[in-house]
Protein backbone atom coordinates (compact mmCIF):
# COMPACT_ATOMS: atom_id res chain seq x y z
CA UNK A 1 0.00 0.00 0.00
CA UNK A 2 1.26 3.47 -0.86
CA UNK A 3 1.91 5.41 2.33
CA UNK A 4 1.14 8.93 3.34
CA UNK A 5 3.43 10.57 5.86
CA UNK A 6 1.76 10.69 9.26
CA UNK A 7 5.02 11.03 11.18
CA UNK A 8 4.44 12.65 14.56
CA UNK A 9 0.66 12.67 14.15
CA UNK A 10 -1.48 11.23 16.95
CA UNK A 11 -4.61 9.34 15.92
CA UNK A 12 -7.54 7.83 17.81
CA UNK A 13 -9.29 5.02 15.94
CA UNK A 14 -12.63 3.59 17.10
CA UNK A 15 -13.80 0.13 16.12
CA UNK A 16 -10.14 -0.89 16.14
CA UNK A 17 -10.66 -4.40 17.50
CA UNK A 18 -11.27 -5.81 14.03
CA UNK A 19 -12.02 -5.20 10.39
CA UNK A 20 -11.85 -1.72 8.92
CA UNK A 21 -10.89 -0.05 12.19
CA UNK A 22 -7.88 -2.28 12.68
CA UNK A 23 -6.86 -1.91 9.02
CA UNK A 24 -6.90 1.88 9.44
CA UNK A 25 -4.85 1.65 12.63
CA UNK A 26 -2.29 -0.64 10.98
CA UNK A 27 -1.95 1.62 7.94
CA UNK A 28 -1.54 4.67 10.17
CA UNK A 29 1.16 2.97 12.23
CA UNK A 30 3.03 1.97 9.08
CA UNK A 31 2.76 5.60 7.95
CA UNK A 32 4.43 6.92 11.09
CA UNK A 33 1.48 7.84 13.29
CA UNK A 34 1.14 7.32 17.01
CA UNK A 35 -2.03 5.26 17.29
CA UNK A 36 -4.57 4.86 20.07
CA UNK A 37 -7.01 1.98 19.61
CA UNK A 38 -10.58 2.22 20.90
CA UNK A 39 -13.38 -0.32 21.08
CA UNK A 40 -16.10 -1.39 23.47
CA UNK A 41 -14.46 -4.82 23.72
CA UNK A 42 -11.32 -4.41 25.82
CA UNK A 43 -10.18 -8.03 25.44
CA UNK A 44 -10.33 -7.85 21.65
CA UNK A 45 -8.00 -4.85 21.63
CA UNK A 46 -5.15 -6.58 23.46
CA UNK A 47 -3.69 -8.53 20.55
CA UNK A 48 -3.95 -5.61 18.16
CA UNK A 49 -2.28 -3.29 20.65
CA UNK A 50 0.63 -5.68 21.02
CA UNK A 51 0.94 -6.03 17.26
CA UNK A 52 1.07 -2.27 16.70
CA UNK A 53 2.67 -1.10 19.91
CA UNK A 54 -0.40 1.01 20.57
CA UNK A 55 -2.36 2.36 23.51
CA UNK A 56 -5.88 1.03 24.12
CA UNK A 57 -9.06 2.68 25.33
CA UNK A 58 -12.15 0.57 26.03
CA UNK A 59 -15.41 2.53 26.31
CA UNK A 60 -19.00 2.75 25.12
CA UNK A 61 -19.42 5.13 22.20
CA UNK A 62 -22.93 5.96 23.35
CA UNK A 63 -21.66 7.42 26.62
CA UNK A 64 -20.70 11.09 26.26
CA UNK A 65 -18.55 11.20 29.38
CA UNK A 66 -16.69 8.04 28.37
CA UNK A 67 -15.90 9.55 24.97
CA UNK A 68 -14.58 12.74 26.54
CA UNK A 69 -12.57 10.76 29.10
CA UNK A 70 -10.97 8.68 26.35
CA UNK A 71 -9.87 11.79 24.46
CA UNK A 72 -8.44 13.24 27.67
CA UNK A 73 -6.50 10.02 28.18
CA UNK A 74 -5.02 10.33 24.67
CA UNK A 75 -4.03 13.94 25.34
CA UNK A 76 -2.53 13.06 28.71
CA UNK A 77 -0.49 10.27 27.17
CA UNK A 78 0.56 11.79 23.84
CA UNK A 79 0.19 15.53 24.37
CA UNK A 80 -1.91 16.14 21.27
CA UNK A 81 -4.54 14.60 19.04
CA UNK A 82 -4.44 15.25 15.32
CA UNK A 83 -6.79 12.71 13.78
CA UNK A 84 -10.03 11.03 14.76
CA UNK A 85 -10.99 7.98 12.71
CA UNK A 86 -14.47 6.79 13.69
CA UNK A 87 -14.89 3.26 12.36
CA UNK A 88 -16.98 2.02 15.28
CA UNK A 89 -20.67 1.39 14.97
CA UNK A 90 -22.17 -1.28 12.75
CA UNK A 91 -25.51 -3.05 12.97
CA UNK A 92 -25.06 -4.24 16.56
CA UNK A 93 -26.15 -7.78 15.67
CA UNK A 94 -29.40 -6.74 14.07
CA UNK A 95 -30.92 -8.29 10.95
CA UNK A 96 -33.53 -7.07 8.52
CA UNK A 97 -37.17 -7.19 9.63
CA UNK A 98 -40.40 -5.23 9.25
CA UNK A 99 -40.35 -1.68 10.60
CA UNK A 100 -43.24 -2.51 12.93
CA UNK A 101 -41.07 -5.07 14.72
CA UNK A 102 -38.13 -2.77 15.56
CA UNK A 103 -37.98 -2.01 19.28
CA UNK A 104 -36.98 1.33 20.77
CA UNK A 105 -33.81 -0.17 22.22
CA UNK A 106 -32.80 -1.74 18.90
CA UNK A 107 -33.28 1.64 17.22
CA UNK A 108 -31.36 3.61 19.82
CA UNK A 109 -28.37 1.30 20.23
CA UNK A 110 -27.47 1.62 16.55
CA UNK A 111 -27.69 5.41 16.69
CA UNK A 112 -25.62 5.52 19.87
CA UNK A 113 -22.75 3.60 18.32
CA UNK A 114 -22.78 5.15 14.85
CA UNK A 115 -23.86 8.76 15.41
CA UNK A 116 -23.73 9.68 19.09
CA UNK A 117 -20.15 8.46 19.44
CA UNK A 118 -19.06 10.37 16.35
CA UNK A 119 -20.52 13.60 17.74
CA UNK A 120 -19.30 13.14 21.33
CA UNK A 121 -15.75 12.37 20.18
CA UNK A 122 -15.76 15.32 17.78
CA UNK A 123 -16.83 17.57 20.67
CA UNK A 124 -14.01 16.20 22.77
CA UNK A 125 -11.21 16.57 20.22
CA UNK A 126 -12.27 20.02 18.98
CA UNK A 127 -10.58 22.21 21.63
CA UNK A 128 -7.15 20.58 21.21
CA UNK A 129 -7.40 20.62 17.41
CA UNK A 130 -8.53 24.25 17.34
CA UNK A 131 -5.69 25.26 19.64
CA UNK A 132 -3.14 23.77 17.21
CA UNK A 133 -4.95 24.92 14.06
CA UNK A 134 -4.94 21.40 12.66
CA UNK A 135 -7.26 18.42 12.77
CA UNK A 136 -8.72 15.61 10.74
CA UNK A 137 -12.12 14.01 11.35
CA UNK A 138 -12.76 10.89 9.26
CA UNK A 139 -15.95 8.88 9.62
CA UNK A 140 -16.74 5.47 8.17
CA UNK A 141 -20.23 5.89 6.76
CA UNK A 142 -21.79 3.37 4.38
CA UNK A 143 -23.49 3.00 1.04
CA UNK A 144 -26.56 2.61 3.26
CA UNK A 145 -26.03 6.22 4.29
CA UNK A 146 -26.61 7.34 0.71
CA UNK A 147 -29.52 5.08 -0.27
CA UNK A 148 -31.72 2.42 1.35
CA UNK A 149 -30.07 -0.48 3.14
CA UNK A 150 -30.09 -3.61 1.00
CA UNK A 151 -30.20 -5.66 4.19
CA UNK A 152 -33.31 -3.85 5.38
CA UNK A 153 -31.95 -2.55 8.69
CA UNK A 154 -33.85 0.68 9.22
CA UNK A 155 -31.87 2.02 12.17
CA UNK A 156 -28.56 1.40 10.39
CA UNK A 157 -29.44 3.24 7.18
CA UNK A 158 -31.01 6.10 9.16
CA UNK A 159 -27.94 6.36 11.41
CA UNK A 160 -25.53 6.36 8.49
CA UNK A 161 -27.58 9.05 6.73
CA UNK A 162 -27.31 11.06 9.94
CA UNK A 163 -23.55 10.48 10.03
CA UNK A 164 -23.27 11.86 6.50
CA UNK A 165 -25.13 14.99 7.62
CA UNK A 166 -22.94 15.32 10.68
CA UNK A 167 -19.82 15.03 8.53
CA UNK A 168 -20.93 17.99 6.44
CA UNK A 169 -22.07 20.08 9.41
CA UNK A 170 -18.78 19.62 11.27
CA UNK A 171 -16.89 20.57 8.11
CA UNK A 172 -18.75 23.87 8.01
CA UNK A 173 -18.22 24.57 11.71
CA UNK A 174 -14.63 23.38 12.13
CA UNK A 175 -13.19 24.23 8.72
CA UNK A 176 -12.11 27.78 9.64
CA UNK A 177 -9.93 26.29 12.38
CA UNK A 178 -7.87 24.07 10.07
CA UNK A 179 -9.98 20.98 10.83
CA UNK A 180 -11.38 18.95 7.95
CA UNK A 181 -14.31 16.55 8.20
CA UNK A 182 -14.86 13.79 5.65
CA UNK A 183 -16.34 10.32 5.38
CA UNK A 184 -15.78 7.13 3.44
CA UNK A 185 -18.87 5.20 2.36
CA UNK A 186 -17.79 1.58 1.80
CA UNK A 187 -19.58 -0.87 -0.41
CA UNK A 188 -19.74 -4.54 0.58
CA UNK A 189 -16.53 -5.37 2.43
CA UNK A 190 -15.73 -8.74 3.98
CA UNK A 191 -14.07 -7.44 7.12
CA UNK A 192 -15.59 -9.07 10.20
CA UNK A 193 -17.82 -11.96 11.35
CA UNK A 194 -20.99 -9.92 10.73
CA UNK A 195 -20.20 -9.24 7.07
CA UNK A 196 -19.02 -12.82 6.61
CA UNK A 197 -22.35 -14.09 7.95
CA UNK A 198 -24.21 -11.67 5.69
CA UNK A 199 -22.23 -12.83 2.67
CA UNK A 200 -22.94 -16.49 3.39
CA UNK A 201 -26.66 -15.76 3.78
CA UNK A 202 -26.86 -14.67 0.14
CA UNK A 203 -26.10 -18.13 -1.14
CA UNK A 204 -24.10 -18.87 -4.27
CA UNK A 205 -26.57 -17.24 -6.66
CA UNK A 206 -27.02 -14.12 -4.55
CA UNK A 207 -23.26 -13.75 -4.20
CA UNK A 208 -22.83 -14.02 -7.96
CA UNK A 209 -25.49 -11.35 -8.58
CA UNK A 210 -23.88 -8.96 -6.10
CA UNK A 211 -20.41 -9.30 -7.60
CA UNK A 212 -21.85 -8.74 -11.08
CA UNK A 213 -23.07 -5.28 -9.99
CA UNK A 214 -19.54 -4.25 -8.97
CA UNK A 215 -17.46 -2.76 -11.78
CA UNK A 216 -14.22 -4.29 -10.50
CA UNK A 217 -15.90 -7.71 -10.11
CA UNK A 218 -14.67 -8.31 -6.59
CA UNK A 219 -15.69 -7.59 -3.03
CA UNK A 220 -13.94 -4.91 -1.04
CA UNK A 221 -11.18 -5.49 1.47
CA UNK A 222 -10.56 -3.64 4.72
CA UNK A 223 -7.33 -2.27 3.26
CA UNK A 224 -9.28 -0.67 0.39
CA UNK A 225 -11.20 1.41 2.92
CA UNK A 226 -8.14 2.14 5.04
CA UNK A 227 -6.26 3.56 2.06
CA UNK A 228 -9.16 5.88 1.18
CA UNK A 229 -9.45 7.02 4.80
CA UNK A 230 -5.76 7.86 5.05
CA UNK A 231 -5.91 9.75 1.76
CA UNK A 232 -8.78 11.98 2.94
CA UNK A 233 -7.23 12.59 6.34
CA UNK A 234 -3.66 13.15 5.18
CA UNK A 235 -1.91 16.40 6.13
CA UNK A 236 -1.79 17.26 2.42
CA UNK A 237 -5.60 17.01 2.07
CA UNK A 238 -6.21 20.37 3.69
CA UNK A 239 -8.70 21.57 1.04
CA UNK A 240 -10.82 18.42 0.98
CA UNK A 241 -13.64 18.74 3.48
CA UNK A 242 -17.32 17.94 3.76
CA UNK A 243 -16.94 15.09 1.27
CA UNK A 244 -18.40 11.59 1.23
CA UNK A 245 -16.23 9.25 -0.84
CA UNK A 246 -17.91 6.07 -2.07
CA UNK A 247 -15.40 3.22 -2.08
CA UNK A 248 -17.34 0.36 -3.59
CA UNK A 249 -15.59 -0.83 -6.73
CA UNK A 250 -17.77 1.42 -8.89
CA UNK A 251 -21.09 -0.08 -7.78
CA UNK A 252 -22.66 3.29 -6.93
Amino acid sequence: MTRFDYSGRVALITGAAQGIGFAIAKALKESGAIVHLADVNADALVGNAKTLGAETHAFDLGNRQACHDAVKAVLDRSGQIDCLFHAGGGVRGQVGRASEEVSEQDWRVVFEANVDGAFFLSQAVAPAMKARGFGRLLFIASGAGLRPSLTGIQAYTAAKHALVGLTKQLSWEFGPHGITSNAVAPGFVLSNPTTQKQWESYGEEGQRRLVETIHTKRLGRADDIAYAALMLAAPEASWISGQILSVDGGRS
